[in-house]
């Protein structure tokens, strides 16, 4: 992010970790010296990314709001979003998220984000994945329905001599490069780029996780 931040010419002073997670961005980021806004629409999470930001110098402002319902309080500098945050918005929403960030950048701010790509989540259907420690059993289950990718997650917890299972289920949307670009220009960014996993090269053509940059025009 620092390397983007250098390339744009940018002084950033405050960012935006939105769909922040348990909080290992924003505290990175925090520990640097920025002054970090979190933002996720679960409550869990934040409660994590609290513990794990507890001892910063500056704690960083932890919001429970989703895309669609940002609402900051004034402008941030820059706005980073990783580890496919917005693959989890569906089509009909993802004009009004990429609004709602672009409303609270600065003019010539910066937004960074990655998403999978197509070809890899289209790669994943039909496909079930094992992993099995001493104390946890998991079995993930991905199925493709149009551009909907349903992650189905069986999680078995050892409980002393018993067993407990929890599922959960998660959907992240294929978003083709063009579609995304577009997006982002309707919501008024410009000086798109995209580049291949954690490299400034384009994207080969079998790229399986996509690095964005847009700019807000000053």
């Amino acid at each position: 992010y620092q390397q983007v931040f250098r390339q744009y010419g940018l002084n950033v002073s405050t960012v935006l970790d939105m769909a922040c997670g348990t909080g290992t961005m924003t505290k990175l980021l925090a520990d640097r010296g920025y002054e970090m806004i979190a933002a996720d629409r679960s409550v869990e999470m934040l409660q994590m990314a609290r513990e794990k930001t507890a001892d910063c110098k500056v704690p960083p402002l932890l919001l429970n709001q989703d895309f669609c319902a940002l609402d900051l309080y004034g402008t941030v500098d820059a706005e980073i979003c990783c580890l496919d945050g917005l693959n989890y918005v569906p089509p009909e929403e993802l004009d009004e998220a990429l609004h709602r960030l672009c409303l609270f950048l600065e003019p010539g701010g910066v937004l960074i984000f990655d998403i999978n790509s197509a070809e890899k989540l289209r790669a994943l259907d039909g496909q079930v994945f094992l992993d099995e420690t001493e104390d946890v059993y998991c079995v993930w289950r991905a199925e493709l329905d149009g551009n909907a990718c349903y992650y189905g997650l069986d999680v078995f917890s050892r409980r002393g001599k018993l067993w407990s299972r929890d599922f959960e289920e998660h959907v992240e949307y294929v978003y083709e490069t063009q579609e995304m670009t577009q997006a982002l220009i309707r919501a008024g960014f410009a000086e798109i780029r995209v580049c291949g996993e954690l490299s400034f090269e384009p994207p080969a053509q079998d790229e399986q996780r996509l690095f964005f940059t847009a700019r807000k025009p000053k």
